[in-house]
C-alpha cells in the first residue's frame, strides 16, 4: 500500500484497494481504510462549493460506443526556470482514454490538425464530433478544413461555460493533480516523456469508477 501511495500520490484509498485486489490482495475495504488512515496516507482535498446554479448541466445526447465524442482544451505549465509549454489534451467521452497528448512551446491550429491526422493513424478512424470551446486554435481556417474533409462535428461550448464540456474538465483536472503538480520538467523532451508515461498508466493501469473500476482500456476491451 505505500508502495503505491508514493509512486501515486494522487490515489487515494478506493483506488489503492482497486491496485491491491488486482494483485491478489483479499482483505476487505474496511481494514484497507484503517490501515490508510494508520499509515497516515489519507489524502486532503479541498472541494470548491458550487452554488445550485452551477451544478446544473446541459443535457446532453447519450453517447454509446467509442469514437462517438472526443473532447479537447489546452492545459498549460512551466519548465523548472519558468518559461512556460503547454499540452493539447484529448480525451474519449465513453471509454475515458486519452488517445493522446501533444505537448510543445507553441500549438497552433495546424498544429492541431497534424496531430490530429496522428491520432487518425494511430486509432484508424476519427470521432462522429468533437466538443472543443471557442479558443482561436479550433476556430482556425486549418480546423474547419479538416473537420469538413474528415465529417467531423465540431461541437463548440458556450462562452464562459465549461460545464458545457463536462469530460475534457475532468479528464483535465487529473491530469493535472496526477502528473503536473507531482512532476519537475526540465525541458520539452523531458515534459514530453513524463507526461506520455503518465496517460499511458492512465489508460492502463488507473482504475475509474465511472467505468466500475476498470481503466479505459479494459472497458473497452469489454465492450
Amino acid at each position: 500500500m505505500k508502495e503505491i501511495a508514493f509512486t501515486r500520490v494522487r490515489y487515494g484509498y478506493r483506488r489503492i484497494l482497486t491496485l491491491l485486489r488486482r494483485e491478489g490482495f483479499k482483505d476487505n475495504h474496511k481494514r484497507v481504510y484503517r490501515i490508510y488512515q494508520q499509515e497516515g496516507l489519507n489524502l486532503r482535498m479541498k472541494r470548491p462549493r458550487r452554488s445550485r446554479m452551477g451544478a446544473q448541466r446541459l443535457e446532453r445526447v447519450d453517447i454509446a460506443r467509442v469514437h462517438q465524442v472526443w473532447s479537447m482544451d489546452f492545459v498549460a505549465d512551466q519548465f523548472f526556470n519558468g518559461s512556460r509549454f503547454r499540452i493539447l489534451t484529448v480525451v474519449d467521452n465513453y471509454s475515458k482514454k486519452s488517445p493522446g497528448l501533444l505537448v510543445d512551446r507553441q500549438i497552433k491550429g495546424a498544429n492541431v490538425v497534424d496531430f490530429l491526422n496522428q491520432l487518425k493513424a494511430a486509432e484508424g478512424c476519427t470521432p462522429e464530433r468533437i466538443q472543443v470551446d471557442n479558443g482561436s486554435e479550433f476556430i482556425s481556417k486549418e480546423m474547419d478544413r479538416w473537420a469538413y474533409e474528415n465529417q467531423v462535428v465540431l461541437d463548440f461550448s458556450r462562452p464562459g461555460k465549461p460545464t458545457d464540456n463536462p469530460y475534457i474538465e475532468s479528464f483535465n483536472g487529473k491530469f493535472r493533480d496526477e502528473c503536473l503538480s507531482v512532476n519537475w520538467f526540465l525541458d520539452l523532451e523531458d515534459a514530453r516523456q513524463k507526461i506520455e508515461v503518465w496517460r499511458q498508466e492512465y489508460n492502463e493501469l488507473r482504475p475509474h469508477y465511472s467505468l466500475s473500476q476498470m481503466t479505459p482500456m479494459e472497458f473497452i476491451a469489454a465492450q
